[in-house]
């Protein structure tokens, strides 16, 4: 069975009934980590070979990946438009980053893809959705005997608001100064006055915001009114506190007894709020990590006792003179999942259970496997880290860096100290695109046994995605 759609930009996949299968619907940057969940199913599922299908909104020259499924109603529209240019004039392929809700909307309202669900249940009894994050504008788990592999849609979508969060966690973690307001009224006469007293300058967000989005450092009145509009919209108001690291600490949650830490990162974050990588180990101090262990498992209880079920991260921050400060949960897999599945394979005894296969029992039995083991120390010296180069403006690209599949295999040859460093480009969109504002052209990740090679690894990366860029 062949995928056709007037909505499908790019498919290689062909059905195949001996397989067992399950989707992924994401961004491609966490394609690979579906191979963890493959193994999870495979070991669970008996008799059966298991291969997913990714539908992606990933627009790219070509893909080094197999059963893949692109979808992109924005750049579906622009080649459209386009069609009207004669073969000389025609502009460039347009690749560019949708919101997940709209991603996540025409998946579920294609019919293309509600066709091939439809085929595969022929062919099995169950099929799970595999998604980065679970989404409310993700209505195909609604089909019978399709369900989403990963924690409640509703619920995470409570989780992910920060008014939310900001209420309910009050006495469970340490908060930054701050209020809640609704409406730019309101917000504007509450920055105005907090200004006064919080020199260092007023962090504003919206009530859904992530990666930067929808949220801002902010110092002046003008500044607030250009950058927030939604006069309908809920704001958390805090003081901006000077800091030097940004640790984030990735978790499961199987009920709200039983929660398992993955590890902490250090995050990059660039303008006050920006994520734009992230490094491992931590640079916190021994009982920083305790206390960062302490507080997420009190928060996944919080999660566990509302129902959720599956991977989260909480973020922070650590002020000047060495005070932890809680910023915010993600209720969801964070940027750094798949880099952890890779240095956990590396650190625990064989077949102790990765992340997904955590999710999986959290979700499905509503407990861990009686196996689980946390990782409590680095002990193959693993040092990585990660930068997501992003756009910030309209970019022709003229050259291309192949799309590189072996990340795990590169994190296996350090641990086992056959490689002493090594980075690898990923994602690569490829050359003559069109790319728009906010798009990743491509990701570094670097992998060594010092922050010095790693830092050198992602400089050299870096370097190579520039010589990608068309200058203006």
């Amino acid at each position: 069975m062949e995928i056709q759609g007037d909505d499908i930009l790019f498919s290689n996949f062909n059905y195949n009934p001996d397989y067992y299968y399950f989707l992924y619907v994401g961004d491609l940057k966490t394609y690979t980590l579906n191979s963890f969940v493959k193994e999870t199913l495979e070991r669970r599922i008996f008799g059966r070979n298991v291969r997913f299908v990714a539908i992606v909104p990933d627009v790219c020259l070509q893909y080094n990946y197999s059963n893949i499924i692109v979808i992109n109603p924005v750049s579906s529209a622009d080649m459209i438009a386009n069609h009207t240019f004669s073969e000389h004039e025609k502009p460039p392929k347009m690749s560019c980053r949708i919101s997940s809700n709209r991603f996540m909307t025409a998946v579920s309202e294609s019919k293309a893809v509600r066709t091939l669900i439809d085929t595969i249940l022929d062919n099995q009894n169950q099929l799970y959705i595999n998604m980065y994050e679970s989404v409310v504008e993700m209505t195909l788990d609604e089909i019978d005997r399709v369900a989403i592999l990963g924690p409640d849609k509703h619920i995470a979508r409570h989780y992910n608001n920060k008014i939310v969060q900001y209420k309910e966690l009050q006495s469970i973690v340490p908060l930054i100064e701050g209020t809640t307001c609704k409406g730019l009224e309101s917000l504007l006469e509450i920055t105005t006055s907090c200004r006064k007293e919080w020199e260092d300058g007023v962090f504003v967000s919206a009530a859904y915001s992530a990666a930067g989005a929808n949220s801002a450092v902010t110092y002046s009145d003008d500044e607030v009114a250009r950058r927030f509009t939604e006069d309908s919209c809920e704001y958390l108001v805090t003081r901006y506190v000077p800091h030097e690291l940004d640790p984030t600490v990735l978790a499961v949650v199987a009920n709200e007894n039983e929660v398992y830490i993955a590890g902490i990162a250090d995050q990059k974050i660039v303008d006050g709020n920006k994520f734009v990588g992230s490094s491992f180990p931590s640079m916190v101090t021994e009982k920083q990590s305790d206390d960062l262990r302490k507080y997420t498992v009190a928060v996944g209880k919080v999660l566990g006792k509302a129902g959720y079920r599956g991977i989260f991260g909480c973020d922070y921050l650590i002020d000047l003179d060495g005070n932890i400060l809680f910023l915010e949960i993600n209720a969801r897999k964070q940027g750094t999942t798949l880099e952890f599945c890779y240095t956990l394979e590396q650190s625990l005894p064989e077949g102790a259970p990765m992340l997904p296969e955590l999710e999986y029992s959290a979700v499905i039995e509503n407990t861990f496997p009686s196996h689980t083991m946390e990782m409590k120390k680095n002990i193959r010296g693993i040092h990585w880290g990660t930068y997501n180069h992003k756009l910030a403006d309209e970019q022709v690209t003229t050259g291309y860096i192949p799309q590189n599949p072996y990340e795990r295999e590169t994190f296996k040859k350090v641990a086992r100290k056959e490689l002493l460093k090594d980075f690898v480009i990923l994602e690569h969109l490829g050359t003559n695109l069109k790319v728009m504002p906010g798009t990743f052209l491509a990701r570094v990740v670097s992998v060594a046994r010092s922050h010095e090679d790693v830092n050198e690894g992602l400089r050299q990366g870096v370097g190579f995605i520039m010589q990608t860029i068309q200058e203006n």
